[in-house]
């Protein structure tokens, strides 16, 4: 069949312009012209081709030839890869028409010629040729080349290794893409946190959307380099690692702290904490963390939460507690029972009865105790504290934190695998500081000193730390459990029993005089049945008897009468219907000016300390204040996981505040204003107690 006037294929050699040229691609309205004399390439119209005045079609493809679909130019190659593609498809049009180029009115060269050879022969001859030529082309490749020309056109020739297009991440996970730019996403306007933190977030979200083990997370160095390509390509900030400030270091110890048996050497100090907690008075505020690390076994051995200023009993009873085990929590899990840790449980149990329904957290009796400067450790409850219970204490110099470097490094142990974690994260500096952080603040300090409990337990006891060896295998690794129970074995645990005597020893003390109208200081005025018989009767010279109290309830104190501690209650006790501490005692003091007498200044500062308490509990406050208030009290806020649980298990905290057995408050008398002690009066705030002396004591 003859083909129709001003139909042109691909293969066909043209007249245009003045010269001789073939045909090598058509797409669409474009066409691709291959100059005879030379190696040019022209891409033009086609209806500019066919309306020129010379065109003309010298000689047709064969006849069955299909159209040749271009599916791409060349401009966009590499030089060097375009110029490739050309030179494949002149050897191409050689095999298969024996011309090529301007030798089109040349005879065929020796081998290519189709009267003579075959189209088999001639590919053997083209792949043998460019085999001498140092290419290694086998007769397969020249026939899959020229399938791909005919399919694709000059397109089809180029390497598609240098046709893909290339991905921003490589060869990256989409899914592993996806989530780590809804991670990025989530975190912005918030407190940003390190890269180990976001990798474990893109590890929860692939877990839940596509099921456990389902997505791998890829390695560390491999994940940080996704995640920064991820957010330069998104225009997404990236989390603040590497952006913290560089303090200048200070001179290091000529020689390395080391301790060989456990309570050889206790560091301990405090720091504010990069969490924001819901107060009593419904503020969100960052507390403070006082904690004590073993040098040997790398145990914290206590850990204790209190607001902003940290007093001096807080650090006397941090020693208490290194002596006695840490009670198993009532929803704990079993595994973080001392019964199911490595810990020579039975052996302990035999000798020490208190070890029975402990949780995994070593006893140490501290030999000696490092501290710094801090007016808190220097104080003379601490010291005496630290006297009675046969501790010797070791100042550091001024400025030398390295001095103290474990605890030191403790805390930022804390701050890594913990505190960030946690919902109302504040970051490690402003610059990392998310803009709502006190929104999202929805922990109380006592439900936060539970969860920190809870991970020093799982998250750092049971965590191999490279420094720890064993002392008679040096290449294995221990855990802070591993190596006190290592040690224990060598050095012996003797236990060292507490009762309510030695636990109102390390509380503050002062001197106070025992009037007729009881004990009063703090603008409180403490009396009892016990006190009778005392009045006015102190043989000490300057008439006063030795009164210990605690900052942390401040509604009872203890003075010492020559046969014994005697307990006195604060006498508006019953007006107060909710456990408080000094800090909002003195807060109270703060804002009431004083009008009246003694006595009715002191009952109206008890008035409007209960109204405070009713305010932040029920959320009658500001829109700010009553919001998180009522969050603390719901406790509807969980962080998103936590660090060192073997589940992940969300976790909602009672909903009545400490010691309130229904949650509800006494009722108050319409005509007079106070409260009625139907509900009774409120008994110990145990949220903030770090453990009770007196149910110590009847353990033994």
């Amino acid at each position: 069949m003859k083909r129709p006037a001003g139909v042109v294929e691909v293969g066909d050699r043209i007249r245009f312009d003045g010269g001789i040229h073939v045909l090598a691609g058509l797409d669409g309205p474009r066409c691709r012209l291959v100059a005879e004399e030379g190696t040019g390439v022209q891409v033009l119209l086609l209806t500019q081709v066919l309306g020129a005045q010379d065109f003309a079609v010298l000689d047709a493809s064969r006849p069955g030839r299909s159209r040749v679909l271009v599916h791409g130019p060349l401009d966009g190659l590499d030089a060097p890869v375009r110029e490739k593609a050309l030179a494949w498809e002149r050897h191409i049009l050689e095999v298969e028409t024996g011309h090529v180029g301007s030798r089109r009115d040349w005879p065929p060269r020796p081998g290519y010629d189709p009267a003579v050879y075959g189209l088999a022969e001639r590919e053997a001859a083209k792949a043998a040729e460019l085999t001498a030529a140092g290419e290694q082309v086998s007769v397969a490749t020249v026939r899959r080349m020229r399938a791909r020309y005919h399919e694709q056109g000059v397109w089809g020739l180029v390497d598609g290794r240098l046709k893909r297009e290339r991905s921003a991440f490589g060869r990256a996970d989409p899914r592993v893409v996806a989530a780590i730019k809804r991670v990025l996403e989530e975190q912005q306007g918030r407190s940003t946190g390190t890269l180990s933190r976001l990798r474990r977030q893109v590890g929860w979200l692939l877990e839940d959307a596509h099921g456990p083990g389902a997505v791998a997370v890829p390695p560390v160095a491999t994940f940080n380099r996704l995640v920064r390509s991820v957010a330069e390509q998104e225009q997404l900030a990236l989390t603040a690692a590497g952006q913290r400030r560089r303090a200048s270091r200070p001179e290091p110890v000529f020689t390395p702290t080391v301790a060989t048996l456990p309570g050889e050497l206790v560091m301990m100090d405090s720091t504010l904490l990069d969490v924001m907690v819901v107060c009593e008075d419904g503020q969100a505020r960052r507390p403070e963390l006082t904690m004590a690390v073993d040098v040997a076994t790398r145990s914290v051995t206590a850990a204790v939460l209190r607001p902003k200023g940290t007093k001096a009993v807080d650090a006397a009873v941090l020693l208490a507690q290194t002596l006695v085990p840490q009670p198993m929590r009532p929803d704990w899990p079993e595994y973080l029972s001392m019964a199911a840790s490595v810990i020579p449980y039975t052996r302990l149990v035999s000798i020490d009865a208190r070890m029975q329904g402990a949780a995994a957290r070593p006893v140490i009796r501290p030999s000696t105790v490092v501290i710094d400067q801090g007016k808190v450790f220097v104080s003379r409850c601490f010291l005496t504290a630290a006297e009675h219970l046969g501790i010797t204490v070791q100042p550091c110099p001024p400025a030398s934190g390295h001095a103290k470097g474990h605890v030191e490094r403790g805390f930022g142990a804390v701050g890594t695998l913990f505190t960030q974690y946690v919902a109302g994260y504040t970051g490690t500096h402003l610059a990392a500081r998310g803009s709502s952080v006190e929104d999202e603040a929805c922990w109380t300090l006592p439900q936060l000193q539970d969860l920190l409990d809870e991970w020093i337990i799982c998250g750092w006891q049971e965590r191999r730390h490279e420094r720890l060896r064993h002392p008679l295998m040096p290449r294995l690794t221990l855990t802070p459990n591993e190596m006190w129970a290592a040690l224990t074995g060598i050095a012996g645990h003797v236990p060292v029993p507490l009762n309510g005597a030695d636990w109102i020893e390390l509380l503050p003390s002062r001197r106070c005089a025992i009037a007729d109208e009881g004990i009063r200081f703090e603008h409180r005025t403490y009396d009892g049945p016990a006190l009778n018989g005392h009045r006015h009767l102190s043989t000490a010279p300057d008439g006063k008897w030795e009164v210990h109290h605690n900052p942390y309830e401040p509604w009872r104190c203890w003075v010492r009468l020559p046969d014994g501690w005697a307990q006195a209650e604060w006498i508006h006790r019953g007006l107060v219907s909710q456990p408080f501490t000094d800090t909002t005692w003195r807060h109270i003091r703060s804002t009431v000016t004083r009008r009246t007498d003694r006595a009715e200044h002191e009952e109206h500062l008890a008035r409007r300390l209960d109204e405070l308490l009713r305010r932040a509990h029920t959320g009658h406050a500001d829109a700010k204040s009553s919001s998180r208030a009522s969050t603390a009290a719901d406790s509807a806020g969980v962080p998103g996981r936590r660090v060192g649980a073997k589940r992940t298990r969300r976790r909602k905290a009672d909903t009545d505040m400490p010691d309130s057995p229904t949650g509800q408050l006494p009722p108050v008398d319409e005509d007079t204003g106070t409260t009625s002690n139907t509900a009774g009066a409120p008994s110990s705030a145990r949220a903030w107690n770090i453990f009770d002396a007196h149910q110590e004591a009847q353990q033994w």
